[in-house]
C-alpha cells in the first residue's frame, strides 16, 4: 500500500489550505488547468483551434468508458446529472413507480418528482433493496450519499431490482473516481466530473446499457446526436446516432479538454489505489474522531460526516480547513492529494476546541 503522508499524484496539486471538501467540488490537477488555460488562449487569439476539438471530446469519452468498464458507445455526455435525470423522467411512462432513498441528492429526485403523474415512494437507503417490489419501474439512488457519506447495498439492490424486473439508476457522483464502478451492471449511471473526476464544471457522464436505450427518449437530441457528425448541421437530424451519444448535449469544450487530462491521471494512477488510499486516511479520522467523543457516522467510505458538529467548520476554515457543514453534519472528504498530515491538523484542531482559552488554528 502507498505511503499515507504523500499525496498521488505527486506535483498535480498544490493546494494553499487542508482542503477536504472533494464532496463539494474536486481539486483540477496541473495539467488540466494547462488544458483549459491554452484552450482560452487560443480562442482569445482566434487560432483555428479555439473553437475547441472533438477530438479531445471523444478522448474524454473513451477514458471514462474505461474506468467504469464499457465500451465508449455507451457513454453519454452532458453538462450536468440534473440534465441527464431530467432526461430519464421524461422518458417514464405515465403512472410509473419510482422507488428514492429518502434525502437523496435533490438532482436525483427533482426531475421525477416535478411530472406530477409518476407515483414515487421514499424508504430509508438500508431498505432500498427490500421495498423494491413488482410494479417498480425504476429505482434512482446515489452510490454514496452526499449528506453523510453512507454507502448503498450496491449488489442487494441490483440482485433485488432484477428479481422484480425493475430498471436501475444509479448516481455515482460521490463515487466515481475513488469506488471502482461496472457500469454496465446498471441501467443507467450518472456522474457529475466536478467531484473526485476532477473535471471543471460542465462535464458529466451518463452510461446507458444497450437493451435500456430504447426506453429513453433523446429529449434534447441536437446537431451532434446524429449518427453522421457533420451532416446534421441544418434541418432534422437525419438519423440519430445508434449509440448512447444520441444523448449527448453539445460539449463544452473547456469543460472536456479539461476532462481528458483529469481523467487521463486517474487511469495513470488506478481507481484501486486511490481507493485504498482514500479510505485509509478516512478509517484513520473516524478512529480520531471516536477517541475525541465525537462517533462519525458508521461506514467505509471516503466521507466522513460527524452528527451535530456541522457549526464548527467554520472555525475550521479560520484555521485553514477547508470541508463542509451538510445539514448539522461535519462533512469531510478526502482524495488523492490528501495526506496523512491532512488528518492529523484536523484531529488537532477540533481537540484544541475542547479546551477553552486554546487556539484553534
Amino acid at each position: 500500500m502507498d505511503s499515507l503522508e504523500k499525496p498521488l499524484g505527486g506535483s498535480e496539486f498544490a493546494p494553499k489550505s487542508t482542503y477536504l471538501n472533494t464532496s463539494a467540488c474536486g481539486l483540477l490537477p496541473r495539467r488540466t488547468v494547462e488544458a483549459v488555460t491554452r484552450l482560452a488562449e487560443e480562442t482569445a487569439d482566434g487560432r483555428p483551434d479555439g473553437a475547441g476539438d472533438f477530438d479531445t471530446v471523444a478522448e474524454a469519452r473513451a477514458t471514462y468508458a474505461r474506468l467504469v468498464g464499457v465500451p465508449a458507445e455507451r457513454v453519454a455526455l452532458g453538462t450536468s446529472v440534473g440534465v441527464h435525470c431530467g432526461m430519464i423522467a421524461q422518458s417514464m411512462p405515465p403512472g410509473a413507480e419510482i422507488l428514492f432513498a429518502e434525502g437523496d441528492f435533490s438532482s436525483v429526485v427533482t426531475p421525477f418528482t416535478i411530472r406530477g403523474d409518476l407515483r414515487t415512494r421514499f424508504v430509508p437507503l438500508d431498505r432500498l433493496a427490500e421495498s423494491i417490489r413488482p410494479g417498480t419501474a425504476l429505482v434512482a439512488f446515489s452510490s454514496v450519499q452526499s449528506l453523510d457519506g453512507r454507502t448503498a447495498d450496491l449488489a442487494a439492490i441490483r440482485a433485488a431490482a432484477a428479481a422484480h424486473g425493475a430498471r436501475t439508476l444509479l448516481d455515482a457522483t460521490q463515487s466515481a473516481g475513488w469506488l471502482p464502478l461496472r457500469a454496465g451492471e446498471w441501467d443507467y449511471t450518472v456522474a457529475g466530473g466536478y467531484k473526485y473526476l476532477l473535471c471543471p464544471r460542465g462535464a458529466s457522464f451518463l452510461t446507458v446499457t444497450e437493451e435500456a436505450q430504447d426506453a429513453l427518449l433523446p429529449i434534447h437530441a441536437n446537431w451532434v446526436t446524429g449518427e453522421e457528425m457533420w451532416a446534421n448541421s441544418y434541418g432534422p437530424v437525419r438519423e440519430l446516432a445508434r449509440s448512447a451519444r444520441r444523448f449527448d448535449e453539445p460539449p463544452v469544450f473547456h469543460a472536456y479538454h479539461g476532462a481528458a487530462r483529469s481523467l487521463a491521471l486517474l487511469e495513470e494512477i488506478g481507481i484501486e489505489r486511490i481507493e485504498a488510499h482514500d479510505k485509509a486516511l478516512a478509517a484513520r479520522l473516524r478512529a480520531g474522531l471516536l477517541a475525541l467523543g465525537h462517533p462519525p457516522v458508521v461506514d467505509e467510505s471516503t466521507v466522513v460526516a460527524v452528527p451535530g458538529l456541522g457549526a464548527r467548520a467554520g472555525a475550521l476554515r479560520e484555521a485553514g480547513i477547508v470541508l463542509s457543514d451538510r445539514e448539522g453534519n461535519l462533512r469531510v472528504s478526502f482524495h488523492l492529494y490528501n495526506t496523512v498530515a491532512d488528518v492529523d491538523h484536523v484531529l488537532d484542531v477540533l481537540e484544541a476546541m475542547e479546551v477553552p482559552g486554546v487556539p484553534a488554528g
